[in-house]
This record gives structure tokens, C-alpha cells and sequence, in this order.
């Protein structure tokens, strides 16, 4: 997938595309219903499906004071998107320049001189320009005065829940990554630089890679059944997301114990997905308490992780299935 910024020219290539336009975080199901469109007509009509998005969200933007639940960090959303089999992705810096364009100096700077866009694809709930004065509908009639086409797509959903980036944080907040993956249509994942910690877990018989969390994202704390990709493997494991109460109470890391690996892993890249909750966190009296239940939530996550393997659920989406073949180990 070829990768542009609004610093960069725009590959000749991409003139004349269908472009998703969105903010995307999370690349959830409903972006992939907004994707998927996209994608569909340019192949009706011999055109590359590209991706228009913003970094930082522009949420960020508007409250730099306050942290934000950001579902995808850039990188992991451009992985995402180009498993997802997007042509190309745009990545417009949202700053004052961007902010203070109106709707119709957007559609005309951006969409129609720099990326003379075909066919523009975008969510029902999208509004752009300056004081959100660009909306679905607006954006039909500029499409009409400058020659390219606009769909719209509504509102995707199961069983009445409307898929949307607050509602995975929701779940996210509360634990629930399993809901997560599904409205997501892929595992949620963190990657990081492997961190030397209080090597606490090595006394205990429990040596960990330790990730921090982006800023904002407040996981909820507690044990989960994992997966961690690295160096092209992939192993399974027991993550821990919390401040240690049983001994420092200090900054929260995200913390796995990998099954069956011996070796170092500090200082590499890692991406940690969480495929389930087991319990929430909790102080122990003892040390020994601690390693018992940690024994126990590690059989619990290997029995959680077996049952993946065997019929992983989130082979029945696309951005599932892809990043499946790559991760295989």
C-alpha cells in the first residue's frame, strides 16, 4: 500500500481514484463498510480504492490539554488499512492550516486539486471544514459542481449496535476486548519497544516483555489471555495490565508472560494482542499467593488461547484473515 503525506506529491497514479474519506480510528467494522465500498467501485470502474485520513485525530486537535482513547495509533491504523487491501492511503496533519479551511476550500484544495478524486466514499456521521460545516449531504452537492461522485454509506450494526471507535473504547475501558474484536472485526493490538521493568515476574518464575500504552488509552486493568507477535513468530501468553499493587503501585505497563519462549526481547518491536479477559487486578498479601494465581490465570489463558486456534473468530472478516496469514508462527 503506498503511503503519502499532505508534505508529499501526490503519486500520479492515485488521479482519478475512489477515495474513503474518514478519520478511521480503529478501522472498525463500520469503516470497513465505508473501505469496502470504496473498493468495490473502483474495481466496477478499473480505479484504485485509496484512504484520505487524519493525524493527530482531530479530537486532539481541538482539546491538546486532554488525553484521548486512541483506538489505532497511526501506525497501527495504516497496518490495518493496508490489511484491509487499500491501494493507498493520504495522511493530512490536522493542525490550524487544516482546521481553518472551510468545507468547500477542502473539497476544492484536497479533494479536487490534489487528489482529483473519481469517487469519494464517506460515513453518514461525517462532518469536515472549518466549525464542521461540511456534511454527507453537502459534500454530495460539491461532488455534483466539481465532477466527482459521492456515496454515503449508513449506519453498520449488529443486533441493533451501531458499530463505532467510542463504543470499542467503551468496551476497552471496561475490559471487554472480546466484544472489542468483534466490532472491530480484528484483535485489538498495542505495539511498543520492549522495556526493562522491576524484573519482579523473573523473581517470581514469571519473566515478561513490558509495553507502555499510549497515552489516553486507559485499558482496564487486569489479566488477559494474549498474543505476541515479534521477529516474525508469534507466541502465546498471559498479559497483565496494572500498577502491581501487591508491590509499587506505580506507573501502569502493559506486562506479558510468554508460554514455552526462553531469550531477550528488550529493545525489539512488539505487537501484543488481547484476545480475552480472565480477572481484574488485585493486591496479594504474599508473594506466594500471587505466583499461585498467576499459575492458575496461565492455565486459564492457555485454554482460552487453544480454543482461538482451533476456531479463531475473527477469520470471518477480512483485516481477521489477513493479518492471520501474516502472523502465523
Amino acid at each position: 500500500m503506498q503511503v503519502f503525506s499532505d508534505s508529499d506529491i501526490v503519486p500520479a497514479e492515485t488521479h482519478g481514484s475512489v477515495v474513503a474519506l474518514g478519520n478511521f480510528d480503529g478501522v472498525h467494522r463500520g469503516h470497513q463498510a465505508v473501505l469496502g465500498r470504496a473498493k468495490a467501485i473502483a474495481a466496477k470502474i478499473d480505479a484504485k480504492a485509496g484512504a484520505l485520513t487524519f493525524d493527530p485525530h482531530p479530537q486532539l486537535y481541538f482539546r491538546p490539554t486532554t488525553t484521548m482513547f486512541t483506538v489505532s495509533p497511526l501506525p497501527r491504523k495504516l497496518a490495518l488499512l493496508d490489511a484491509f487491501g487499500m491501494d493507498f492511503t493520504g495522511v493530512l496533519t490536522f493542525n490550524q492550516a487544516l482546521a481553518g479551511l472551510t468545507a468547500e476550500a477542502f473539497v476544492e484544495q484536497v479533494l479536487v486539486n490534489r487528489l482529483r478524486a473519481r469517487h469519494v466514499v464517506v460515513g453518514y456521521n461525517f462532518f469536515f471544514g472549518k466549525g464542521r460545516g461540511g456534511s454527507p449531504h453537502s459534500l454530495e452537492r460539491f461532488g455534483a459542481e466539481r465532477g466527482f461522485e459521492v456515496t454515503i454509506i449508513e449506519p453498520e450494526s449488529d443486533e441493533g449496535d451501531v458499530f463505532s471507535s467510542s463504543s470499542v473504547r467503551d468496551l476497552l475501558r471496561a475490559g471487554n476486548v472480546r466484544e472489542a474484536a468483534e466490532a472491530l472485526g480484528h484483535w485489538w493490538a498495542v505495539s511498543g519497544v520492549v522495556e526493562h521493568g522491576a524484573h519482579l515476574g523473573t523473581g517470581m518464575g514469571y519473566p515478561t516483555v513490558n509495553v507502555m500504552l499510549e497515552a489516553g488509552q486507559a485499558l482496564h486493568h487486569g489479566i488477559y489471555a494474549a498474543r505476541v507477535h515479534a521477529g516474525g513468530k508469534r507466541y502465546d501468553g498471559a498479559a497483565y495490565n496494572g500498577r502491581r499493587p501487591t508491590f509499587d503501585n506505580g506507573i501502569a505497563k502493559l506486562e506479558v508472560f510468554l508460554f514455552d519462549f526462553s531469550g531477550d526481547l528488550y529493545g525489539s518491536d512488539i505487537t501484543v494482542e488481547l484476545i480475552d479477559f480472565i480477572r481484574p487486578d488485585e493486591a496479594f498479601t504474599t508473594a506466594e499467593a500471587l505466583v499461585k494465581q498467576m499459575d492458575a490465570d496461565c492455565a486459564a489463558a492457555r485454554d482460552i488461547l487453544a480454543g482461538v486456534k482451533a476456531s479463531d473468530p475473527m477469520m470471518r472478516f477480512p483485516i481477521g484473515r489477513k493479518l492471520a496469514t501474516l502472523y502465523e508462527g
